[in-house]
């Protein structure tokens, strides 16, 4: 990509897509194209090859996904299997009818099966059963990644892929029916804090181990791999380091200064046991995550009250 190239972000109101924004502007990218959902529905096939048409993106970061945790995937799968299907289908094809130069497809963790040895390797996809309440979710993200690598092997599109492992950061979302674990723990212990609560109840037994990368972490590792990589197998993206959910919730306690009880609810699930990427093959690329998750809280709760807890409203 070059300075003046016309990059396409996907998703650009989104948690994941803001944050290739603000690192594309950092870097000193001036031509970025963006569209709201309300500007360009993704769903829509005929409207996305209207926008490529008229618009001619040379590369296209595709960030753009229906997202959310367990309560929001395990409740409604059609819509996470439909809008994301549709989403994908239309941006990767349209890419391909209008030439694009490159494209970029994020998935998700999610996509590896349930039981898949630790650390997961790329090559552990399609081995197993998937984690029955985000399945909807995943064999939509594993038909995206397959799609840019038939695209690429059919028509030699340079279209890849990357799996980020659980994000969080900036423009986050922070609804309790269904976001992810880490700002949902974030709004709890803060609205605990703020109401002068005893407890702070965490889903779960706890014991699960999850990995966790700042989202501004990601972006970086996104233009990086516009920048240098062009194989059809997709790259892990995360820190190779993992915590419990006790201990992620320990830290967000301190981080807020709550003084209450943490107390743990074990009738609600607890989703897969574990689920810790094995990063070494975007670190032998030459990227590494930066922010540890201490940090990457702490600038997460700056923004949350630089923006006056409107999130939570």
């Amino acid at each position: 990509m070059l300075k003046d190239s016309k990059i396409f972000v996907a998703g650009s109101n989104g948690m994941v897509g803001s944050a290739i924004v603000r690192n594309l502007v950092k870097n000193g990218f001036k031509n970025i194209i963006t569209r709201s959902s309300k500007e360009l529905d993704l769903r829509n096939q005929q409207a996305v090859l209207s926008f490529f048409e008229i618009e001619k993106p040379e590369y296209v970061f595709l960030a753009a996904a229906k997202v959310g945790g367990i309560h929001a995937n395990n409740t409604y799968p059609a819509a996470f299997i439909y809008d994301n299907m549709m989403i994908q289908n239309n941006v990767i094809h349209a890419a391909h009818l209008t030439h694009v130069t490159k494209l970029l497809f994020l998935g998700s963790s999610c996509i590896y099966p349930k039981f898949a040895p630790q650390p997961i390797k790329e090559e552990y996809l399609l081995t197993g059963a998937l984690e029955p309440t985000n399945e909807a979710y995943a064999i939509a993200k594993i038909s995206g990644l397959k799609m840019c690598e038939f695209y690429k092997k059919q028509y030699g599109c340079n279209f890849i892929s990357a799996m980020p492992t659980n994000l969080y950061g900036i423009n986050d979302n922070f609804n309790l029916q269904n976001s992810h674990v880490l700002p949902a723990l974030l709004r709890k212990f803060i609205e605990a804090k703020q109401n002068n609560q005893h407890e702070v109840v965490v889903w779960g037994s706890g014991t699960p181990m999850r990995e966790f990368l700042f989202v501004d972490d990601l972006a970086e590792a996104c233009v990086f791999l516009m920048q240098s990589y062009n194989e059809t197998e997709t790259v892990n993206v995360g820190t190779g380091e993992d915590v419990t959910i006790k201990e992620l919730a320990e830290t967000i306690k301190d981080i807020v200064g709550f003084e209450g009880e943490l107390v743990f609810d074990s009738s609600k699930p607890d989703g897969t046991p574990r689920k810790l990427l094995d990063v070494s093959k975007i670190n032998h690329l030459g990227w590494k995550h930066k922010t540890s998750l201490k940090e990457g809280i702490e600038k997460t709760l700056q923004w949350v009250e630089e923006q006056h807890f409107e999130m939570f409203r």
